[in-house]
């Protein structure tokens, strides 16, 4: 072998080496895996109007992936999937009540079902801002990518609405029946202790709103899960028992809950089941493995599991719930394709 050439390669081995060592200790943040299921849920042929209740968690999904470091790039797929993207936010209001800073499960009662429900959802109809900030403008979640408006009279047409990670600190059992007498958790918040924030008065709220989305099947309703907890979070501590619960609220959420409702214009989807999963840490997401926790399309058909025992956030920090960028990627793979089915078969249900 031509001695140059002996020279090179002693030189580029050990350097390849030392790359994917450095590689492997310092792992790239995962982007969007590329897409790889085939025979996915077609978008709308036309654009829609989407509207995204949330809180931080949830401005952190919408945001642009690049943006910062928690970002899930939820807004760019929508957006590319013909859905124009507008959202509530802390401190939204309407006429003077700032409804918006309430996003808790009690506070879906006063949203969907309180004396002021149909004002409240007068103004979600006819909200077409992005509402990028947080608490008096103190928190920017950063910016995400739509479409102009198709139509600025058009109301949305789809609502999307999300509590934040306190909610999956639950008390009482795991099939304890929903509250169906006066509800104490009506209008309280997450921290309103074990008293009220209960599997059973959880479900009572949930059933509730049921009566609401019967009587506009004209709108999509899509319930967002409340993501996980990490075991430490410095907001709201949670143990194994309370975790347990969550869980088991959520796939009620997803199994029961709608069995005997005869609309097709509610639907869920588990963000909660889906960031209880990775692919060895908070970084790298199990997005299109085929084992792991998963509410996805998955050879056509919608698919709910969970192969791996656990009811903490897979994508947190040591005391910190909000999800790493790569578990909010996760999360836009395998809901999208899901909104892309109930938006069709919703569509399918209002022309019979």
């Amino acid at each position: 072998m031509n001695g140059k050439l002996i020279l090179l390669l002693l030189i580029l081995i050990p350097a390849a080496g030392a790359l994917v060592l450095w590689l492997t200790r310092n792992p790239k943040p995962a982007a969007s895996p590329p897409l790889i299921q085939q025979n996915l849920p077609d978008p709308p042929t036309e654009p829609v109007k989407l509207i995204f209740i949330h809180h931080s968690t949830g401005g952190n999904w919408l945001a642009d992936i690049g943006e910062h470091d928690f970002a899930g790039g939820l807004g760019q797929a929508l957006q590319e999937n013909n859905y124009f993207v507008s959202a509530t936010n802390y401190d939204w209001t309407v006429n003077g009540n700032a409804i918006g800073s309430r996003a808790d499960i009690g506070n879906w009662w006063e949203w969907f079902n309180s004396p002021q429900r149909d004002e409240i959802m007068q103004a979600v109809y006819t909200e077409f801002g992005q509402n990028l900030k947080g608490q008096a403008d103190w928190t920017y979640f950063g910016s995400y990518s739509r479409m102009d408006d198709p139509d600025p009279v058009r109301e949305n047409e789809i609502i999307l609405f999300k509590s934040c990670y306190p909610n999956s600190h639950l008390a009482g059992s795991p099939n304890d029946p929903a509250t169906t007498t006066d509800n104490p958790l009506r209008t309280k918040d997450a921290w309103a202790g074990d008293e009220f924030m209960t599997v059973a008065n959880a479900k009572g709220i949930y059933n509730d709103l049921l009566d609401y989305f019967a009587m506009h099947q004209d709108k999509l309703f899509v319930v967002i899960t409340a993501p996980p907890l990490v075991k430490n979070d410095s907001a709201q501590k949670t143990d194994a028992r309370h975790a347990a619960n969550a869980r088991a609220f959520n796939n009620w959420l997803v199994n029961e809950w709608l069995t005997d409702y005869p609309h097709a214009n509610v639907a869920v989807f588990d963000f909660y089941n889906v960031l209880t999963s990775n692919n060895g840490s908070s970084n790298t997401n199990d997005a299109w493995l085929e084992e792991g926790n998963h509410h996805r399309w998955w050879n056509e058909a919608v698919q709910y599991i969970q192969t791996e025992d656990n009811n903490f956030s897979a994508y947190g920090t040591r005391k910190d719930s909000h999800p790493s960028g790569a578990g909010g990627q996760k999360a836009t793979a395998e809901f999208v394709p899901l909104l892309n089915y109930y938006y069709q078969r919703w569509q399918a249900a209002q022309s019979e």
